[in-house]
């Protein structure tokens, strides 16, 4: 698979679902809109599974031995939460959306450009900012496959639907803010792929796929997971095998 098909892909759901949300407006049942993402919830909870399967990868337990696979995804998110959860990760991803609309959306000279600019501001921190933005483009460029960006491109383009009936086009436009975040994202996964051992690239699979399981629960309802203060458990797992390899 060619790295950057995901996003590929992830673009082309968000126009299409921006011109059926023109479209067709609000005549899409709120139930219908609820059972779409119960499944979409489902099915992360199988792409976590499988993501998080590495832990058993023979190439991790054979630098860090067979019983420390699971403390270091254990520790990882253990120690990345607790980084994550001291630099607010999560609320300044927040803060951020409601800072850019109300920067955006000040002096607008008219109703229709005010809500293609909030349409756009929404559309693209919602894209760009999710869990699956980082851990599917960075997975893309390691070549893990792109299947959680499908997975993020199926739910972007309910998303878009929904988001153009009440914004207009402006959700059409946050493409472009796809194509530049999850690509230099993707970038970066091939980077790390040239650079990084199989065993570290292991570490960060395993637990990314834990991760994706906070995803799967928010979409579930089951429990809001504030999974961007986890992120940086991505870049505590390869430290702590380099770690635990160099004290073997």
């Amino acid at each position: 698979m060619i790295p950057g098909t995901g996003t590929a892909v992830n673009v082309v759901a968000v126009l299409l679902g921006a011109v059926l949300g023109r479209l067709l407006g609000n005549r899409l049942p709120e139930r219908t809109r609820d059972l779409v993402t119960d499944g979409l919830g489902l099915v992360t909870l199988l792409i976590a599974a499988t993501s998080a399967m590495a832990v058993l990868d023979p190439d991790l337990s054979d630098v860090v031995g067979t019983s420390a696979p699971l403390l270091i995804v254990l520790g990882s998110v253990l120690l990345g939460g607790i980084v994550g959860s001291l630099l607010r990760l999560e609320s300044r991803v927040e803060g951020l959306g409601a800072f850019l609309q109300r920067r955006l959306s000040h002096g607008a000279d008219s109703v229709e450009r005010q809500r293609f600019i909030e349409g756009f501001v929404v559309a693209s921190l919602i894209f760009c900012t999710g869990p699956l933005t980082i851990l599917g483009s960075i997975n893309d460029g390691l070549g893990n496959g792109a299947d959680q960006l499908y997975l993020k491109a199926t739910l972007d383009g309910f998303a878009a639907i929904a988001f153009a009936a009440s914004f207009g086009w402006g959700v059409a436009a946050s493409a472009l803010t796809v194509v530049v975040v999850q690509g230099g994202l993707t970038v970066a996964g091939v980077l790390l792929g040239d650079v990084l051992p199989d065993a570290h690239l292991a570490a960060i699979t395993a637990t990314g796929g834990l991760l994706l399981v906070g995803v799967a629960l928010r979409l579930l309802k089951i429990r809001e997971i504030a999974v961007a203060d986890l992120l940086p458990a991505l870049l505590v797992a390869p430290a702590l095998v380099a770690i635990v390899a160099a004290a073997r």
